[in-house]
């Protein structure tokens, strides 16, 4: 069984979501935000290995905890957009200053394009490209958990900001060509706010 569990990280308090199988306890943390002594109980107590510290894209307030996470989980490996390298590598770029209170340069261990995939123990990812909010935003599809995870591409009933760097007419085309395609069922797990559905999102979101 895959389990999902959200906390909220760093100063902005955005969304880090452990997900964990508990078949074999291999198990992958979206977006560390910061650090948070609940969320590691949490691993601690369910037995849970991290293998990889998955981007959705590269701001600060998504990024602030990774190298702290790479230091207590150090056979986890850092996965991005080859395109959000740029981001992740200058923090004039990626606001970490003001939005995780440091500047952080940071490189992936890994770097992947749109269509390729991971194994995560018993778990298939499939990464898709959803450039908008930033240039190398970075959707994360789990099929046996019926889920994707939006970053800040796509909220409940609400869209990313492209006055970051970001590109208004890609993020409307990621969304509709990427994260609408996906089944209806699809729950979306976003990098701030509660989570919603495709189905839900194709019928009232008023951004798309």
């Amino acid at each position: 069984m895959i389990t999902i569990e959200t906390f909220n990280c760093g100063p902005m308090g955005a969304n880090c979501y452990i997900v964990g199988d508990d078949t074999d306890g291999k198990a992958f943390m979206v977006d560390p935000g910061g650090p948070n002594g609940r969320m590691e109980r949490y691993i601690e107590e369910n037995h849970l290995e991290i293998q990889y510290i998955l981007l959705t894209h590269g701001h600060g307030d998504h990024i602030g905890g990774v190298k702290h996470y790479k230091t207590l989980y150090p056979q986890a490996k850092v996965i991005a957009c080859e395109l959000e390298r740029g981001l992740l590598t200058d923090p004039g770029k990626n606001f970490s200053k003001t939005t995780a209170g440091q500047e952080i340069v940071l490189e992936a261990d890994i770097y992947v394009n749109d269509g390729d995939t991971l194994n995560v123990g018993n778990m298939e990812l499939f990464f898709l490209g959803t450039p908008g909010h930033t240039p190398g935003g970075l959707s994360i599809y789990l099929p046996a958990a019926k889920c994707v995870f939006s970053g800040d591409t796509l909220f409940a009933q609400s869209v990313g900001r492209t006055d970051l760097g970001g590109s208004q007419t890609k993020l409307f085309q990621s969304i509709k060509e990427k994260l609408y395609a996906l089944p209806d069922d699809t729950e979306v797990y976003p990098g701030h706010m509660g989570k919603t559905a495709i189905k839900i999102e194709k019928e009232y979101n008023p951004f798309v």
